[in-house]
């Protein structure tokens, strides 16, 4: 005969208790590492960027793997409210505010080369047709507006992001959790009509998410110099990754594009922007093949490092 026994109700509720107490105090103790995290990355720290120079920019890896800057169209941009853009065992990327394009992502990465030739806890002062030439932009009235509607989209994009060791230990967390802020893309900026100049602060928290050289470089000339959005999405996406050879699939890639119409049109925007860049001499021999279960990926060889 088999016989069973069976903790009492109470002990039971006390087994119960005891979980959910511990569970508490785990999130307490998550909740105080990040809140330590972020007291830490207040700290004004120089803001430097190996390999960052007049013809190169950079830009935080989970950023530039992310669909935060995509290749959409002008006008209508979807409305992101805690929208997940990447998510894995060592990271959490959610976005909040209009879609942003390859226009933010030239604007954001010169404000940030602009934040390392400032002085430590200073904001950099630019005049704004500077910072269009720095752009390869024309300078004009339709294109100080284009730039200050930029500034504004990019001050209103804010990110929680929650990086993770190895180990599983936090490495930095903003806006996850409610002891800290969310991080926006551009902390802010004043524009003195007197000067026609810009004053851009930029979270410091950026220096540890581009801390440990966790960060993909650009070359800005080639970038001024192409005519398709996806091209540009496409050369920030390289440069995240050290291989030799690299192959994406199509799903991935019109996902991260923000494509939302028919895949056979997205592979032909897809084969100009590997010729445009195969011409650029970012790339060579770029090729869209078979994979597995039928499915096609995109393959090319890096050259741009």
């Amino acid at each position: 005969m088999i016989s069973s026994t069976r903790q009492p109700f109470h002990q039971d509720g006390n087994l119960l208790h005891l979980s959910a107490a511990m569970q508490r105090t785990h999130q307490k103790a998550q909740q105080a590492l990040a809140a330590a995290a972020e007291k830490q990355a207040r700290t004004p720290t120089p803001f430097i960027l190996p390999g960052i120079k007049e013809t190169t920019r950079a830009i935080p890896n989970y950023i530039a793997r992310s669909a935060i800057f995509a290749p959409v169209r002008r006008g209508w941009r979807t409305m992101h409210d805690d929208t997940v853009f990447l998510e894995s065992s060592n990271i959490l990327l959610k976005g909040s505010g209009k879609q942003l394009s390859e226009d933010h992502a030239d604007i954001w990465m010169h404000a940030m080369y602009l934040q390392t030739t400032a002085l430590l806890g200073e904001a950099p002062v630019i005049n704004r047709a500077d910072f269009l030439r720095g752009m390869g932009r024309p300078t004009g009235g339709s294109q100080y507006e284009w730039l200050h509607e930029g500034m504004k989209d990019l001050a209103r994009f804010t990110l929680c992001i929650e990086a993770r060791r190895k180990d599983g230990s936090i490495k930095y967390s903003y806006g996850n959790h409610p002891s800290t802020r969310v991080l926006a893309m551009i902390g802010g900026f004043d524009y003195d009509a007197h000067s026609a100049c810009y004053t851009i602060y930029a979270d410091p928290r950026w220096a540890q998410i581009f801390g440990n050289r966790e960060y993909a470089l650009v070359d800005w000339s080639k970038r001024l110099q192409m005519r398709l959005d996806l091209s540009k999405s496409l050369q920030r996406l390289i440069g995240t990754s050290s291989d030799i050879q690299q192959k994406y699939s199509l799903e991935i890639l019109k996902e991260r594009a923000q494509s939302t119409g028919r895949m056979r049109d997205f592979r032909i925007s897809l084969e100009r922007s590997l010729a445009e860049l195969e011409a650029l001499g970012v790339i060579a021999e770029p090729r869209i093949e078979a994979a597995i279960k039928g499915h096609e990926q995109a393959v090319w060889t890096r050259l741009d490092r």
